[in-house]
């Protein structure tokens, strides 16, 4: 009769075998579920603000946390919601005009804006930017001012959750109230008040070029003392408001 030839040292190796295994299992299990919960925040997250106006953005609460932790000076933020009906038409139009002229035509990713940067890098051209409005929505309102790789990448996720559960005119609407217009300064009633002393519904066609004549660089440029440059900006953003759909 054959006899067992396995040693209990090899006994308990195989015994030790199945509680490792079993370890791993769980602990990739959890890591699934950990990465399918990330994943998935960025949607939930959007599909909120379908119908919850935000109180506040992630670069608001970034910055008063940067200023508790190094002490510095802290300015505190003017920012008031305002519906998209009471925001000046001129605004809306300016803003377009400026900044995304094809918004109701892309998915939020303009490829032909994409296809010239690109172009431009190439061929060591001043530096364009093809962000859409859609893309620096989800920038000032989910996201920390980093510039990076990863940042970018986060930021087209978004995109594409925002495309697919807000309407251009929510998306629209939530830009203009949540984009930085300068110090301390996020969105279009708190720019109206600061830089013109009156409402967002009553910017002047004028008022409302300069204002998206200044997007690009709001820390820099003003509405109110601008310089040749920011005013070539205005009459160009003027002329297009003329091309731009009501929205």
């Amino acid at each position: 009769m054959p006899q067992n030839t396995q040693s209990p040292i090899d006994l308990n190796i195989y015994e030790m075998k199945i509680p490792i295994f079993s370890n791993f299992r769980r602990q990739l299990k959890i890591v699934m579920v950990a990465f399918c919960l990330f994943l998935a925040i960025p949607g939930v997250q959007v599909l909120l603000f379908k119908f919850i106006n935000p109180s506040f953005t992630i670069p608001m609460v970034w910055e008063w946390c940067e200023k508790k932790i190094t002490r510095e000076n802290y300015i505190e933020f003017f920012y008031e919601w305002r519906d998209i009906d009471e925001i000046s038409p001129h605004l809306r139009k300016a803003v377009l005009a400026a900044e995304d002229q094809r918004f109701l035509s892309h998915n939020g990713f303009d490829l032909i804006e994409l296809k010239k940067a690109i172009d431009d890098m190439k061929s060591g051209k001043k530096r364009r930017g093809a962000s859409t409005i859609t893309m620096q929505t989800a920038r000032s309102l989910f996201l920390i001012p980093w510039r990076s790789i990863v940042r970018k990448g986060i930021e087209a996720y978004y995109t594409l959750f925002i495309e697919l559960f807000w309407s251009k005119e929510r998306i629209l609407e939530m830009y203009l109230n949540t984009v930085d217009w300068g110090i301390a300064t996020v969105g279009a009633h708190a720019a109206s008040e600061r830089y013109f002393s009156c409402s967002a519904s009553n910017l002047t066609r004028a008022q409302a070029a300069l204002l998206a004549a200044i997007l690009p660089s709001p820390h820099t440029w003003s509405p109110t003392r601008p310089d040749n440059y920011v005013r070539s900006r205005q009459k160009r953003i003027m002329r297009d408001m003329r091309l731009m759909p009501s929205i």
